[in-house]
């Protein structure tokens, strides 16, 4: 059901929006997750490690596939905010075309190219080929993980986060279903993993896709809109590519760690792997808040009510102070548990355990600090400054890993987890400033 977000009391409003989503990454992640403790828990240790040595190249083509998701929501949520129904089907149409078009160039690379990536990231040899295996399979269903994203950041753009959501539900039962059977009845190890993820992503697509085009017949205009439009493009493409970049430059950044976690053999590489998904459970579900925030924050400015997106930051970062409470608590207090969800029972997984909580406990109370920088940045992306935006989040990159090569040097795979929250904090002040000073107000399309 679409929605008009700039009418009714901000904080209800972006409550209600924001929750279906939240829910949504919840299951999203859940089936992430799952991948990584099946694979570990029925298939090995070496398994663990191998899909965790692929996940930062994974990593790259999703940052592609969310930052276009971004691009073309703020144009869609300003569009629909200021009641340009016509344009905004244009940017609809223009976008899920460069889409399929961008998906398809970037899936014939990845496939040509994986065996490369994965020497790239020092990937051990006891888990190369099991790596390299999940990451083509992975890459060859890329097409429908591209689709889904930017078809759920179009009907977030509309106002319309439950719909994402149902489609996101049974994807994620789906997943697990299919991993657990993969896995365990056929025994296809990472190879089963990596095609549950394919199949259920693919059925979540289609529908969603389907379903789009269907709700978008509804929306009356006076004229048939454009199916393709070069300067709606453009203007996507503002917002998109600095935000590809952003998310693409965290990935690689994340590439540049995981090469060095690589360095410490398999063992390190599977507690890493195990609690970095549990980390990016918790990051994922700041930014789909933000997100949120994001759409809400472009439909006000495209509607010219400013006024209302600093209510809307106040509860959006009040929701994500909620959110962060559970995280840091059971990361904090019983990270070990958590790790050994992922583990296989009876095996030699000290190191691998002592690994992954340590990551948790030195991380996980930041998360406060981290959430703040994720609400301040949904303003400023959904206003469409994207220059303020990617400072922040930049020298928050540049920090972590600069810090993780050089504190690993004295203090090992430790030195490493103390780069997150040196990089949070300082990138948070900027984000936070950057949103104080209000330049962001003047850069609506």
């Amino acid at each position: 059901m679409i929605k008009d977000l700039t009418e009714g009391k901000p904080s209800s409003v972006l409550w209600r929006f924001s929750i279906p989503m939240f829910v949504s990454v919840i299951f999203q992640q859940l089936y992430n997750i799952a991948d990584s403790a099946i694979a570990g828990k029925f298939a090995g240790e070496s398994a663990l490690a191998a899909v965790g040595a692929s996940y930062p190249i994974t990593m790259i083509f999703m940052a592609i596939a969310v930052g276009s998701n971004i691009g073309c929501s703020v144009v869609i949520s300003q569009l629909f905010g200021a009641k340009k129904f016509e344009e905004m089907k244009t940017a609809v149409y223009t976008t899920l075309i460069a889409s399929v078009v961008l998906s398809a160039v970037l899936t014939v690379f990845g496939l040509w190219g994986t065996g490369l990536l994965m020497k790239m990231i020092n990937t051990p040899a006891n888990v190369f080929d099991d790596g390299a295996l999940y990451l083509r399979i992975y890459i060859g269903g890329f097409l429908f993980l591209f689709l889904y994203n930017i078809c759920t950041g179009i009907f977030t753009s509309l106002g319309d986060s439950k719909t994402p959501l149902y489609f996101l539900i049974g994807s994620s039962l789906s997943n697990i279903f299919l991993d657990y059977w993969f896995v365990t009845g056929f025994h296809m190890g990472v190879a089963g993993v990596a095609w549950a993820t394919f199949l259920a992503q693919g059925a979540a697509c289609i529908l969603a896709f389907f379903t789009l085009l269907f709700r978008l017949k509804k929306v009356k205009t006076e004229k048939r809109p454009a199916m393709f439009s070069a300067n709606m493009l453009k203007h996507v493409g503002a917002i998109a590519v600095p935000s590809i970049l952003q998310q693409s430059f965290i990935s690689i950044g994340n590439i540049f760690i995981q090469w060095r976690v690589n360095g410490f053999g398999s063992s390190v590489i599977a507690g890493y792997s195990a609690a970095i998904k549990l980390n990016t459970f918790t990051i994922t579900s700041f930014t789909t808040l933000a997100n949120g925030l994001s759409s809400y924050t472009a439909q006000n400015m495209g509607a010219g009510k400013e006024e209302r997106v600093s209510q809307g930051f106040r509860a959006g970062t009040a929701m994500a102070f909620l959110v962060a409470v559970p995280f840091a608590a059971v990361f904090f207090l019983f990270g070990k548990e958590m790790i050994f969800l992922f583990l296989p029972s009876g095996a030699d997984v000290g190191t691998a355990l002592s690994t992954g909580t340590t990551f948790l406990k030195i991380v996980s109370p930041f998360y406060f600090v981290v959430s703040l920088k994720l609400m301040a940045d949904g303003v400023l992306r959904g206003a469409g400054a994207m220059s303020y935006f990617m400072v922040a989040t930049f020298t928050d990159l540049l920090l972590r890993v600069i810090l993780s090569f050089l504190l690993s040097v004295p203090f090992r795979s430790t030195g490493i987890w103390l780069s997150w929250p040196i990089g949070w904090t300082i990138s948070t002040i900027l984000s936070y400033l950057f949103y104080r000073q209000g330049k962001w107000k003047r850069e609506v399309l």
